[in-house]
């Protein structure tokens, strides 16, 4: 097969020079920024940029401040390995470095480490007290089950496993015998002091994994309660239900409980209001459900009423919050996936929280084509991280008056300006059953409508994910439009953003209307003059890439390519070796030998239409996937060779569902163009 990339990892001269569109290693060469914390004030803020080196192999995290009004940054950490939590402590930047956390003065001196801590900690939160104290809240892994090895002592080099429950790995590791446990400490006058345990004794995660982070927990104003955010269940149970609960700490009585119960989703991501008489948290209502509506819930500490925001007028049925935060003690903001963007909401919760009493208001703040993602107060405004599908992220100033963009940062502008951007158009395609569905389309730069283009079907993963304005640095649709193609990504049935019964068809029916989705948008945009209809191609990850599998089976010769990355091929075997059941059970129904399931599992299975299939397809997989494991990639990839299609297989053995590592990710990229440009520019 014809290499689209040279492999060197050296680059003489300059590639803005010599490249007027966007590269994988331009790609690469981005700075990703993040918003860590903005000072009390709202005057300045501090955040992140991460640079990777593709010769080490490595990326790098240093530490940038800057006033809140923009400006210069100032750069105030240069650490080997990155730094990464920062916060503001009076006159001061702590941040977490090599498992311990520290403090800087904001110009960059006087770096003291405060943490000694074996095994080092993660996720630390720092509180300043009335005293000149600060109360730390941070995770540590404590050992809490026998290990193997202690089991039989007398045989040193035995290597074996042995497992009695569920949950033996998830997503992409291994049980490890140990827990993450939530702890605080004190730290006054140089020292650390009054360490505490919260789950001593316990085989339980603070936060909940694989993805929770310290969003998980948090301490009141007062300094006297911890809330946060666990899943107290394990093996068999824990697989399969979703149910974590908001627990309550008292630091005084070392009394906990639980502010959640009777809720039976996920709860997470707790957060007292300023005064400390309200917590707010996000909740989905049913067991199981991992992609169920996210309600906002507040509660009254002292009275323990609870009101479920979306719950209390139909209006609001189209909306579901990925996050939030409090302004003042009843305002809060949040983030909504919606009408294929993500954007922020004030929501006002005034009076009592009886929902026939509350005055309660929810208002769109911000427009546009944009991904408004991770955000913090900034006095009256909001400081946001903002991307769309032509920018990687940097971070604005919105107006709370009237949601207008100021950017701050502009970290990745020199590269931007230098290249060719694309034309993203919004399109409404007609599907089968005569709904509108929101499609993008992204042209290549310096796009000439009287030539004809290979074109891309993209296919989401999720599967309820929404296609929005991200800027991803695997499926990067810049990139790909850069290399010569239409990308067309349609919104297909089972996304959030569209109201609750588009997102929710997708369950039980993964091969059924969202397929139908794919090929109506797919040809919508065939007849376009635009589009070489002879050279389309079809692309996707983990759903993406079973819908990949399985229209392979059923497209009747529209394509002319496929590429499949961590897909689903053999639902059933898929069944038995993934890991979070609770998505197979909500999603398929449950185990396919139920008879009230075959149907399911025998109508939408990629490998019961295999003797249909008769296009080149690349298969793509990592061996540390435990979510959609590796014997799906080589079923699919055995298949095809098998029946003499052209097929490939790029297997990266130490990847998981996303390729990561930085050399790996320029493979991806190599073998994912080389294979389009070997297939559908002949």
């Amino acid at each position: 097969m014809k290499k689209y990339l040279a492999l060197a990892l050296l680059v003489s001269g300059s590639l803005l020079a010599q490249n007027q569109v966007m590269t994988p290693e331009l790609l690469w060469k981005l700075g990703r920024v993040s918003l860590d914390d903005v000072s009390d004030d709202g005057s300045q803020f501090v955040y992140g940029v991460t640079y990777y080196d593709l010769e080490k192999n490595k990326g790098n995290r240093d530490l940038y401040l800057m006033s809140a009004k923009g400006g210069e940054a100032r750069q105030i950490t240069s650490l080997e390995g990155g730094e990464y939590s920062a916060q503001f402590i009076g006159d001061k930047i702590g941040f977490s470095h090599g498992g311990q956390f520290h403090l800087i003065d904001q110009n960059g001196e006087n770096l003291t480490t405060i943490t000694d801590i074996k095994g080092g900690i993660s996720g630390v939160k720092a509180y300043p007290q009335s005293d000149g104290s600060i109360s730390l809240l941070f995770t540590k892994q404590v050992k809490t089950e026998q290990t193997p090895a202690e089991m039989y002592p007398n045989l040193p080099e035995a290597d074996f496993k042995i497992i009695d429950d569920l949950m033996y790995r998830h997503w992409d590791s291994w049980n490890d015998y140990e827990s993450s446990h939530l702890c605080m400490a004190s730290y006054r006058d140089g020292a650390v002091t009054e360490f505490t345990d919260l789950l001593a004794g316990q085989v339980q995660d603070v936060p909940v994994p694989p993805f929770g982070g310290s969003e998980s927990y948090t301490l009141s104003p007062n300094g006297k309660l911890i809330a946060y955010e666990s899943k107290a269940l394990s093996g068999k149970d824990f697989a399969e239900q979703t149910n974590t609960h908001i627990y309550l700490y008292n630091l005084e009585t070392q009394e906990t409980k639980i502010l959640s119960e009777g809720m039976m989703g996920y709860d997470k991501n707790p957060q007292f209001s300023p005064n400390g008489k309200r917590i707010a948290w996000l909740s989905m209502r049913t067991n199981g459900y991992e992609s169920d509506v996210n309600d906002l819930v507040v509660m009254d500490l002292e009275s323990g009423k609870k009101l479920y925001v979306l719950q209390t007028s139909d209006e609001y049925d189209n909306l579901t919050f990925q996050s939030f935060t409090w302004a003042e003690d009843d305002e809060l903001f949040a983030g909504v996936p919606i009408g294929g963007s993500n954007h922020i909401y004030e929501v006002e919760v005034e009076g009592s929280l009886d929902a026939s009493e509350v005055e309660l208001e929810i208002e769109r703040l911000t427009e546009g084509d944009h991904n408004y993602n991770h955000f913090e107060m900034a006095g009256e405004d909001l400081l946001i991280v903002r991307q769309d599908m032509n920018h990687a992220s940097e971070i604005f100033r919105v107006s709370e008056k009237n949601g207008k963009a100021k950017q701050l940062t502009t970290v990745n502008d020199s590269i931007y300006n230098a290249i060719g951007l694309s034309k993203v158009e919004k399109r409404m395609v007609t599907t089968t059953d005569g709904k509108e569905m929101l499609t993008w389309v992204i042209y290549p730069p310096n796009f000439d409508p009287t030539k004809k283009y290979p074109t891309l079907l993209y296919c989401q993963g999720g599967p309820q994910a929404q296609v929005s304005q991200f800027y991803s640095f695997r499926w990067n649709f810049q990139l790909m439009a850069a290399q010569g193609y239409i990308v067309v990504a349609p919104n297909r049935r089972g996304l959030p953003g569209f109201g609750r019964e588009w997102n929710e068809q997708i369950s039980g029916d993964w091969g059924g209307q969202a397929m139908d989705d794919y090929l109506s948008a797919i040809d919508a945009l065939a007849t376009e003059p635009f589009v070489d209809e002879d050279n389309l191609g079809c692309v996707g990850a983990s759903y993406g890439g079973y819908s990949v599998y399985m229209l392979a089976g059923i497209h009747e010769g529209r394509f002319s390519s496929f590429i499949s990355h961590c897909g689903l091929f053999d639902l059933e075997s898929w069944y038995l070796t993934t890991e979070e059941m609770f998505f197979a059970n909500y999603d398929l129904g449950g185990p396919y030998w139920k008879p009230e399931n075959k149907e399911a599992y025998q109508k939408y299975d990629p490998k019961d239409y295999v003797q249909n299939w008769d296009t080149p397809i690349l298969v793509i997989h990592g061996g540390k996937d435990f979510r959609v494991p590796e014997n799906q990639g080589m079923e699919a990839f055995n298949a095809a060779q098998l029946r003499g299609i052209p097929s490939s297989f790029l297997y990266f053995p130490n990847e998981g569902h996303w390729v990561l590592n930085p050399q790996n990710g320029i493979v991806w990229h190599s073998e994912f163009f080389g294979w389009l440009d070997q297939w559908l520019k002949n």
